[in-house]
């Protein structure tokens, strides 16, 4: 099958979407399919890999700074500060890389190619383009939706006053987009509920749920390698309540800090990592500096994989108090090697954080339930292993692999239904 894929984001930018392009675009190229890839280039100009023995093509578009949203890839500096007040930040120095004449250089390289389906992982200046390039030829079209409102717009302080309407306005454009093919997939079936309710008669677009998986060959339960506990300085002896994903607003991960600090007295060697960069990292290290918890309470920076596996295998449990998740491709790493899960119950979260089956559930924002969920997992060894075991169960319902067969079979109902249609 010739399958071309388009995304707006892309390693080595961190966050799921990037993430599960990657393993989606390697994959189905590792299955035998002919794939080509369109992606932003992160040095502004167009370029090409081939990869996988020739069976996928990357296309770095022509691209330009988006310097009002972090690149995702560079440690975020301290804000400036003008008679030592701190200005609000309006800009970054390495913000997004967003293409820039997208539908030019993919309608060159997709006439030449022809594909049998198209594939949109986003709807940013590369989606739309592949939305219309597959209207226009009239090629099957396939759009998965990654994300929630919040993803968006938490991430923009100028926006807060109005956060309520621009939610809605963002929901609402992320929502027609959906529409544009015969087929639309999200990663679990509470995103589709809360993006795609069933009583949206104009929603005629079928719309199924396909976990985004990860590759359980690379995750599974194991000891921690020495050299790379030793790289971050960590005793995998410890207590050690573990987050990795981006350090932004809408990850909530202030409410984690809070909850920690509440029994980091009880549990004096134990501590809390956290793995990552984002836009709230510099304002969490001040705070956590002052309670002097900076020796409990560490701040590892970003950490790509394979050495992220690491990581996880040496943490007692994960926390995070995110709201805004459409399924968490950390929250199944995390249960794939055994991890008990702390999470709130928002979003798609409760779809793999099973309350007392593999973790426990806590109310948004409740910063004291969070606190005895740690406390209780962390104090009672036969609830972690219990806990323990039931992740690793759930985690066996999120295999990439039959992630990537699932899509096939998909692409083949889109464009059965194409014809026919």
């Amino acid at each position: 099958m010739r399958i071309a894929i388009a995304s707006d984001t892309y390693t080595p930018m961190t966050n799921g979407v990037a993430v599960f392009t990657s393993n989606l675009a390697h994959g189905l190229a590792r299955k035998g399919h002919d794939v080509i890839l369109f992606i932003p280039s992160t040095s502004g100009k167009k370029h090409t890999k081939i990869l996988e023995d020739g069976k996928l093509k990357e296309i770095y578009l022509s691209s330009k700074r988006f310097p009002f949203y972090p690149d995702q890839i560079h440690k975020i500096p301290e804000e400036k500060k003008f008679l030592g007040v701190k200005m609000p930040r309006v800009a970054y120095k390495n913000g997004m890389w967003m293409a820039t004449k997208p539908y030019r250089e993919m309608k060159k390289a997709l006439d030449k190619f022809k594909p049998e389906i198209l594939h949109s992982q986003q709807a940013g200046t590369i989606g739309i383009a592949a939305a219309h390039y597959a209207r226009k030829k009239n090629i099957p079209f396939v759009s998965t939706g990654h994300s929630y409102p919040d993803n968006y717009t938490d991430q923009f302080k100028l926006l807060r006053p109005v956060k309520k309407p621009a939610d809605a306005i963002v929901k609402a454009y992320l929502t027609n987009y959906m529409k544009n093919g015969q087929y639309a997939t999200m990663p679990t079936e509470m995103a589709i509920h809360d993006l795609a309710p069933e009583r949206s008669r104009r929603f005629r677009v079928t719309v199924t749920a396909l976990s985004n998986g990860i590759d359980l060959s690379q995750y599974y339960p194991a000891k921690p390698d020495s050299k790379i506990c030793k790289k971050y300085n960590i005793n995998p002896n410890k207590l050690r309540v573990v987050y990795i994903g981006r350090v932004d607003p809408e990850k909530s991960i202030n409410i984690v800090i809070d909850a920690y600090a509440k029994i980091a007295k009880q549990f004096p060697d134990s501590e809390f990592v956290i793995v990552g960069d984002g836009i709230a990292r510099n304002d969490l290290e001040k705070e956590v500096k002052e309670r002097g918890l900076e020796q409990q309470i560490r701040f590892l920076g970003k950490i790509m994989p394979p050495e992220t596996v690491e990581i996880y295998r040496s943490g007692t449990l994960f926390a995070t108090a995110s709201e805004t998740e459409t399924q968490g491709i950390v929250l199944i790493e995390a249960a794939a090697v055994g991890l008990p899960l702390v999470a709130v119950d928002a979003g798609a979260v409760k779809e793999l954080c099973q309350n007392k089956k593999n973790g426990i559930l806590c109310k948004p924002g409740d910063v004291d339930g969070i606190a005895r969920a740690m406390k209780k997992i962390l104090s009672d060894k036969k609830l972690q292993a219990s806990l323990s075991a039931g992740s690793v169960e759930i985690s066996k319902k999120h295999d990439l692999n039959y992630t990537l067969n699932q899509f096939i079979e998909i692409y083949k109902k889109a464009i059965d239904s194409a014809v026919c249609g």
